[in-house]
């Protein structure tokens, strides 16, 4: 399903970040300028050691700037996740440009110490250089980590926290040119050679930080998210309506943008539109815990835990491509029975439906072994079209035979009434050689459901009686209107009264809907 949308990598996204990573390139460039020049002219390994440290920022900064501006690039038929990986790609760069710094400041450091003694000159400018790389370092790193936080980008969060260190190692430093300063005036020579010892506690700072960035940054390009983010989304998404079980949450990240393909299993017998809305609001609960992400819902259908005989024989035929009705469960001495009526397609021969059926069956007894005997009633689904007119005689057959119906059928209901039918909007047309008619009937109401079904069998076969080549029947009941004229209701135990059903007999033609297309 596609992601909802989201600031990432939208144009005003690319300008912020851009320019941020613009400005921290131009701040290297000045920062390392000026270390360098002071640290030359001085011979402070601490300035030299910062002076390189902020040439390779220069470089983390010019690789941030790219790799900002590559990981906005749209998914393409080559990068089907988009460019976001390019931002971890680079924060590894950068962390690799960060030990190497390392390597060569110990070097130095370890060098001066116990082999080539350098003598420093710890002046008015090296203290003012030192203490504008701070305040500048202060003001790029809150900058990047803003942006940063506000786009999730690795690539400036990694350029955000390099700059942080810097802070730190310079404040180190400032503090060894102190010592150096102070070495003549408190008589101990030992403190010339603190320039040297707080090279190596900036070599210290910058391989922590290394480290822990390095190990971000290797685990997001191996896909590594943490526990808590799996098991949040988890919890979410089981939290959904109509979710049974989360069977599976798979969490990646590429750059700023997250996927997320989550496996769920729901009701069989849920709707195909409601398992929709289900995996929709399984969407929303996965980005309420990763906004803006990608997610993929695969939905298992399963049985519920509360799903009755009934709905397991319908589904079970859905899946066949068949129909299933008139389903009966009986409990005999014999074991639990079921007996069914199968629909299958009109143009099957009789092996084929059979051997649809016997499939049918075979399912059916996996799923339900208690059942020990399944008798199905195989008939046609009665998806064939018309293929004839209807002739003027067959119609006025039909009419007249329904128009003598309501007159000597009724049902004695529930309440001692009798239910009397009043036929409207017949229709009559050949299918297959074979005749067939459906007609509206109007029933009291107050009738039960179980009345109404006896009334249409007994119209049913009243009809096929007097009609022989008549097929198919499909009578529709409604409640009648307590003003219809062609509706009588008579009193508790009364036989329908022929008043009614004469007044049923003259309305009928003037009602009737006959269809011989």
């Amino acid at each position: 399903m596609p992601p909802t949308e989201n600031n990432h990598n939208s144009p005003a996204a690319q300008r912020e970040k851009q320019l941020v990573g613009l400005s921290s390139v131009i701040a290297a460039v000045f920062l390392t300028s000026i270390k360098l020049t002071v640290g030359l002219m001085t011979g402070s390994l601490g300035l030299l050691s910062e002076a390189a440290h902020s040439g390779l920022d220069l470089v983390a900064a010019l690789m941030t700037l790219f790799a900002v501006r590559v990981s906005g690039r749209p998914a393409d038929r080559e990068h089907t996740y988009g460019h976001g990986k390019v931002e971890n790609l680079s924060a590894l760069f950068e962390t690799l440009l960060l030990l190497l710094t390392c390597v060569w400041i110990v070097y130095e450091a370890i060098k001066r110490l116990f082999f080539e003694p350098v003598e420093v000159d710890a002046s008015v400018w090296a203290f003012v250089v030192m203490g504008l790389s701070i305040v500048i370092d202060v003001t790029r790193s809150s900058a990047l980590s803003r942006v940063a936080k506000k786009y999730d980008s690795q690539a400036l969060e990694a350029d955000a926290l390099h700059f942080s260190t810097d802070i730190w190692s310079s404040s180190v430093v400032i503090l060894g040119l102190l010592l150096v300063r102070l070495a003549p005036v408190l008589k101990l020579p030992w403190l010339a050679a603190a320039d040297a010892v707080t090279a190596l506690g900036v070599a210290a700072i910058v391989v922590y930080v290394s480290i822990q960035l390095g190990r971000r940054t290797v685990a997001e390009l191996l896909d590594a998210v943490s526990p808590e983010m799996s098991e949040r989304m988890t919890r979410a998404v089981g939290a959904v309506p109509g979710v049974l079980k989360v069977e599976q949450v798979r969490v990646r990240k590429s750059g700023p943008e997250g996927f997320a393909d989550i496996t769920a299993t729901v009701d069989r017998a849920v709707a195909f539109e409601n398992a929709h809305d289900i995996a929709a609001r399984i969407e929303q609960a996965a980005r309420q815990v990763m906004p803006g992400a990608d997610v993929v819902v695969h939905l298992d259908p399963v049985a519920g835990d509360h799903e009755g005989m009934v709905t397991t024989v319908r589904l079970t035929a859905t899946r066949h491509g068949l129909g299933a009705h008139g389903i009966r469960i009986y409990d005999s001495p014999g074991g639990r029975a079921l007996e069914l009526h199968l629909e299958v397609p009109d143009t099957l021969r009789l092996d084929e439906a059979h051997a649809q059926a016997s499939a049918f069956e075979q399912e059916l007894r996996a799923a339900l072994p208690e059942i020990e005997r399944i008798v199905t009633h195989i008939e046609p689904a009665g998806d064939t079209s018309a293929m004839r007119h209807a002739t003027l005689e067959d119609e006025v057959r039909v009419i007249q035979a329904i128009q003598s119906l309501p007159g000597r059928l009724g049902v004695p209901s529930g309440a001692g009434v009798w239910t009397v039918c009043a036929p409207h909007e017949v229709t009559v047309h050949h299918m297959g050689g074979e005749m067939s008619v459906s007609f509206h009937c109007d029933l009291d109401p107050g009738a039960t459901i179980g009345d109404a079904h006896r009334l249409t069998e007994q119209l049913e076969q009243a009809l096929r009686a007097q009609v022989p080549n008549l097929n198919r029947v499909v009578i529709h009941v409604e409640p009648a209107p307590r003003s219809d004229p062609g509706f009588v209701r008579p009193g508790n135990g009364a036989e329908p009264a022929a008043a009614g059903a004469d007044a049923q007999s003259g309305e009928l033609l003037g009602r009737a809907d006959v269809d011989v297309d």
